[in-house]
């Protein structure tokens, strides 16, 4: 089957010029936190309690990380300027989890530029890149730089997480919302970041044929 085209995006360079890279996102999170509060316009105390959470979840990640060396051979070999726009809110578990291993691999390669935007203060981007009809985060949008034209997309989560979700809003079997959230965050400290690398060893070839 050929390669499909690239697309055009919605996308502009006016949502590009508030986006945010790592280290403002995580600036933002920290001060909104000193304010016992938290991004998006809900500012319920659960929210923010996860948010504090995901706080020590990225900080060990940023510490602990390690990529796997056939996917930075993978990074170190782009030739293209690409930018990774990510949709997320700092009260999400799984952008917490995500995110972090993003950025790894954003280091490696100089033709990476990683970018986030809040979904909730750019729903005419995320209404675009729904997940079963679900303002689902976090959502990368790989953007060619030059031209801003989609490349391809990544997200919300892990397939094997996000097969997780949807069995259980299928069938819960009697495991509460907070046991399952429970659940998946233990799959994530197993994993280690490893099935999201290794979904991007079989993107990136593909990305690269765009």
């Amino acid at each position: 089957m050929p390669d499909s085209p690239v697309s055009p995006s919605i996308i502009t360079a006016g949502h590009l010029a508030k986006a945010l890279t790592y280290t403002e996102y995580r600036n933002l999170i920290a001060g909104l936190l000193k304010e016992g509060k938290t991004t998006g316009p809900q500012q319920h105390p659960k929210l923010i309690q996860f948010t504090e959470l995901n706080t020590y979840r990225m900080s060990r990640l940023d510490k602990t990380m390690l990529l796997k060396e056939s996917l930075v051979q993978q990074l170190e070999a782009l030739t293209q300027p690409w930018i990774w726009l990510v949709l997320t809110e700092a009260w999400c578990p799984d952008s917490a989890q995500n995110i972090p291993v993003l950025a790894k691999m954003a280091e490696v390669s100089p033709l990476v530029e990683l970018k986030m935007l809040l979904r909730d203060e750019n729903p005419d981007i995320m209404d675009q890149y729904l997940t079963n009809g679900s303002r689902s985060i976090p959502k990368l949008i790989c953007l060619k730089e030059n031209t801003l034209e989609e490349v391809g997309t990544w997200g919300p989560r892990p397939a094997t997480v996000q097969r997780m979700v949807l069995e259980h809003k299928a069938d819960p079997q009697g495991v509460s919302h907070d046991e399952f959230l429970a659940s998946v965050q233990l799959w994530y400290t197993k994993d280690k970041g490893l099935t999201l690398q290794q979904e991007f060893e079989e993107l990136l070839p593909i990305w690269i044929r765009k």
